[in-house]
């Protein structure tokens, strides 16, 4: 594999494919990431350089490797209890008042958006399993969805190495909560099958879904441009019930997107509500 810079025409090629594909916008500072991300898919192809790979992707019939070349450059940073603070107001305000609020009809939804492999999600079921087991006699509806399916098969089978499980998992829920594996920890079945997975490309219509008491969408609306953003973050809105919660990442915000969303500090963290 050569080690040469990526062309100026193929560095652009990848950017206005991911962005047709996923509206993400990738800044002329993010070569370093196309190859970082690329480069492995290339040498899987026997392609010598990422250059060949945009040759490959031109030509008719490319489509399973633009949707391996898109879910390479989609899959995003993530850990266990990343970001502590939205954990702690999910644990000691917000659920305990949707708790009490839902007490009749008892039923309750969470949807985590841009779920990567898994880590967000199955930190929000292993606390409700640990905090509040009541719920588990709910109609009970934990929802994960990504762009990727690739990286939906590694959540759904929630298997990590250590050093994934050391990120942020305290070591009694660890032990409470997965299997070893050889190498590798895979959490309980009766964890996995808590949660509904499912591909979603936020850019792209919302399948058919009921609405959600809380939603994250946590540290993915960074990567779109701002009218992305408002389109988002109004399709997501019309999919929160009308008390409900939504948790974005720490550098995101909905200032300035005219969407009808107001924050509110609760505890430390900030989440925003119709």
């Amino acid at each position: 594999m050569t080690t040469a810079t990526l062309n100026a025409n193929a560095f652009d090629y990848i950017c206005n494919l991911v962005r047709t594909k996923s509206a993400i916008v990738l800044e002329p500072s993010k070569t370093y990431l196309v190859e970082s991300r690329l480069n492995p898919v290339a040498r899987e192809h026997g392609l010598e350089s990422i250059e060949q790979l945009v040759s490959e992707l031109k030509r008719p019939g490319a489509q399973a490797l633009t949707q391996q070349v898109i879910e390479a450059m989609t899959t995003n940073e993530t850990s266990f209890f990343r970001d502590i603070h939205p954990f702690d107001a999910l644990r000691q305000q917000i659920l305990p008042s949707l708790i009490e609020k839902r007490s009749k009809e008892r039923s309750l939804s969470i949807w985590s958006n841009a779920c990567s492999s898994g880590q967000e999600v199955y930190t929000i079921t292993m606390m409700i399993r640990e905090y509040f087991p009541e719920l588990l006699g709910w109609k009970l509806r934990i929802v994960a969805s990504d762009l990727s399916t690739q990286i939906l098969d590694k959540a759904k089978q929630g298997c990590f190495n250590q050093t994934e499980v050391n990120r942020g998992l305290p070591m009694p829920m660890l032990l409470k909560n997965f299997e070893k594996k050889g190498l590798t920890w895979q959490i309980k079945e009766e964890v996995r099958k808590m949660v509904e997975f499912r591909v979603v490309n936020l850019v792209d219509p919302f399948p058919t879904m009921t609405s959600f008491d809380i939603v994250f969408l946590r540290n993915v609306l960074i990567y779109f441009a701002p009218e992305t953003k408002q389109d988002i973050l109004n399709k997501v809105t019309r999919v929160m019930k009308p008390d409900g919660y939504l948790f974005l990442g720490g550098a995101e915000t909905t200032m300035n997107l005219n969407v009808s969303l107001k924050r509110e500090l609760v505890g430390k963290a900030s989440c925003y509500r119709p």
